[in-house]
């Protein structure tokens, strides 16, 4: 049904020059698939409305100047969000007026529709694999934020934290994972470059699902920690860190590799969506706002000074010369985004008309956190009785 209603939606296109509607593409095609296909009324809508959206991508493609190969769905592919319910432990699925298709669910989906805040919006069938797509209303707790929790992403560790606690995530196991892929790659001599192309393609997508499964423990931890003691998320913005690394900037492939292998932005795409899906507010700060976050000193504001070359005691340290201590970089870093989002997040406020407390400067600041250090490899997810 889907290849029907694209086909009739490029014919429409190319008579008319422009992508038809949604609406339109149901006037066009609705008639042709019910007389073809018959059975239900409710697969051609969801046909129609997955062709709409295929051929808006390919309208977009165009526009930015490429030319997109015609769309065809080789897989065969059901996606509904009517004539469907969830009874005792299976889908049930209404294929026309007396046909029905039970699908049983397993153990881990059945107990996570076992929660009565969650509502199954549609499902998404393929040869091999089931998808449900669920819904929660979700309560903010932007009254109820009593601090905030910095987020400083670097290459072999994670800090988390503000001036009572601070977490180092320890991203060593991640690193080992992406150059031992990189020496396994690197060894094979294939004569046939497709071949060579399928093995590096398997070791990548092997890496990379290992790197998710270390961050998804890394961001549950996160959002729990954030959300048991009512605090919001605060990022920093990272932009252009790819173009830094690009062949001809005069560095070394295996630093090329290193940094653009680093899963900044994966971290936090899963720390923002599990934060939305508990309430936990996330602040994003402007490039103008964490301007000189690793530099300045969260205790007195002063700007630090970077060790000596060859001061291998110190080479992740900066030096205060009021403070007259050593500070680490990550530690500067977190406390002053920490500090940073939370005055955003009370400007925020303000704008809606809460009440907010008043901010008191650095004086947050005097005491020294309970600094804690994670290793990732073995945080284990905690399994409910």
């Amino acid at each position: 049904m889907t290849n029907d209603c694209i086909r009739i939606g490029i014919e429409f296109e190319r008579k008319n020059r422009q992508t038809p509607s949604r609406n339109m593409l149901s006037h066009l095609s609705y008639g042709e698939l019910r007389k073809r296909y018959g059975g239900s009324s409710r697969y051609p809508l969801s046909a129609i409305s997955k062709a709409t959206g295929i051929l808006s991508a390919r309208r977009k493609s165009m526009k930015r100047g490429f030319n997109p190969k015609t769309p065809y769905l080789s897989r065969p592919v059901l996606v509904s969000c009517y004539a469907f319910k969830i009874q005792d432990g299976n889908l049930l699925i209404s294929l026309d007026a007396k046909t029905r298709a039970s699908i049983p669910l397993n153990a881990r989906t059945r107990r996570i529709l076992s929660d009565p805040a969650l509502k199954v919006r549609s499902f998404t069938l393929t040869p091999d694999s089931l998808s449900l797509c669920v819904s929660k209303d979700i309560k903010e707790m932007n009254s109820e934020v009593t601090g905030t929790i910095g987020i400083d992403r670097n290459l072999a560790n994670l800090t988390t934290g503000n001036p009572q606690e601070v977490r180092f995530y320890d991203f060593t196991k991640i690193l080992e994972i992406n150059e031992n892929t990189r020496r396994i790659v690197r060894s094979f001599r294939r004569a046939d470059a497709r071949i060579g192309k399928g093995l590096a393609s398997k070791y990548g997508m092997r890496r990379r699902e290992r790197t998710k499964h270390l961050l998804n423990l890394v961001s549950k931890s996160v959002v729990n920690d954030a959300k048991a003691n009512r605090q919001a998320i605060v990022f920093e913005e990272l932009k252009g860190i790819r173009r830094l690394y690009n062949r001809g900037n005069k560095q070394g492939r295996s630093l090329r590799a290193r940094m653009n292998s680093w899963p900044f932005f994966e971290i936090k795409r899963q720390i923002e969506y599990k934060a939305a899906w508990e309430g936990v507010p996330v602040i994003t700060l402007t490039t103008g706002e964490t301007r000189g976050t690793t530099m300045d000193c969260p205790r007195c504001g002063e700007r630090l000074q970077v060790p000596i070359r060859g001061d291998r005691e110190h080479i992740r340290q900066l030096w205060c010369e009021i403070c007259e201590r050593w500070r680490d970089r990550d530690l500067v870093a977190v406390l002053n985004i920490s500090y940073r989002g939370r005055l955003r997040f009370d400007r925020s406020q303000a704008k809606e008309g809460e009440a907010v407390e008043a901010v008191k400067g650095n004086a947050e600041h005097e005491g020294q956190p309970l600094i804690l250090r994670v290793d990732v490899s073995k945080l284990r997810l905690k399994k409910t009785p």
